[in-house]
């Protein structure tokens, strides 16, 4: 078993096909395939199914996700241990993050890692849910992930980042009195722009409103939110986002304004138990005070 035939088996899994694997590797299509046929030959099964628009995984080959995205994932780290070693910099890392803390404090981060580590390529995945964050980090998908602090991540190692504070974001001419501040009761009556249900921040909401037993009146539900502050900015209705974002959409004209009592979120860093990447390690002490380190 090679290397290549685990890649080749593992681009065949994440885009649906042969064709599509090809090209993404840029391969023969050819190529791939007898690499995949000489692997099936020396685990002594199918792997796939061949269907005439794509590939499905046979159960051998379902059996074989987790360990194959394993072992590629301990080669990739023993190969960044001996660059680091010879002094040599480069490799990648894989971060999977939830929208809200790519946005902060993940973007923030990485700026300071490509400071000090500007060869080293990233790639930053962002499904909406936490628990996806956790499967992609648990079954060896994405090395690192940042994921709301409410999620279970027992299986994980992790440290607690930095709490976030949550501002809700107004119309420029919605008719809440002039203050600083919306009060939690006042936020749960508002016209509300949400993400869908078990994203974190809608998560938050649901529990505001629940708190004062207020059914929250919910203009507009999206998974884009880079649909959310123009629809504020439209007069749609209010949003409640994390400080830079809320920030952003004040500086487009959005009333930004507190919470009181402030809302609060803390996110988390996670990853497998075993060896970091040089790549990962260095992400992570950036990442974490010197007093959780």
């Amino acid at each position: 078993m090679e290397r290549r035939q685990l890649e080749y088996f593992i681009a065949v899994v994440e885009h649906g096909g042969f064709t599509a694997a090809a090209n993404a590797l840029h391969v023969a299509q050819p190529s791939l395939s007898h690499a995949i046929r000489t692997l099936e030959r020396e685990l002594g099964g199918s792997l796939f199914h061949r269907l005439p628009h794509g590939a499905a995984l046979t159960s051998a080959g379902t059996a074989l996700v987790g360990p194959a995205r394993q072992v590629l994932r301990d080669l990739s780290t023993a190969s960044s241990s001996v660059r680091e070693v010879l002094g040599l910099s480069g490799g990648r890392l894989d971060i999977v993050s939830q929208t809200t803390l790519a946005v902060d404090p993940l973007a923030g981060i990485l700026g300071h890692f490509h400071v000090a580590h500007p060869k080293v390529g990233v790639r930053v995945v962002d499904p909406e849910r936490g628990s996806e964050v956790v499967h992609m980090v648990g079954t060896g998908q994405c090395e690192l992930g940042l994921v709301d602090g409410s999620v279970s991540t027992s299986d994980l190692r992790c440290v607690e980042l930095p709490e976030q504070e949550m501002h809700v974001v107004l119309p420029p001419d919605h008719p809440h009195p002039d203050a600083d501040a919306v009060t939690l009761r006042e936020l749960a009556g508002l016209d509300l722009i949400v993400t869908p249900p078990g994203t974190a921040t809608r998560d938050t909401l649901e529990e505001v409103c629940a708190a004062h037993d207020v059914v929250p009146r919910i203009v507009v539900q999206t998974a884009h939110r880079a649909m959310i502050v123009p629809l504020v900015l439209a007069g749609v209705g209010a949003a409640l986002l994390p400080t830079s974002m809320a920030a952003d959409a004040a500086l487009r004209g959005a009333r930004m304004l507190s919470t009181h009592p402030r809302l609060l979120r803390r996110g988390r860093l996670v990853w497998r138990s075993g060896p970091l990447s040089p790549a990962a390690q260095a992400f992570v002490s950036l990442a974490v005070p010197p007093a959780q380190g």
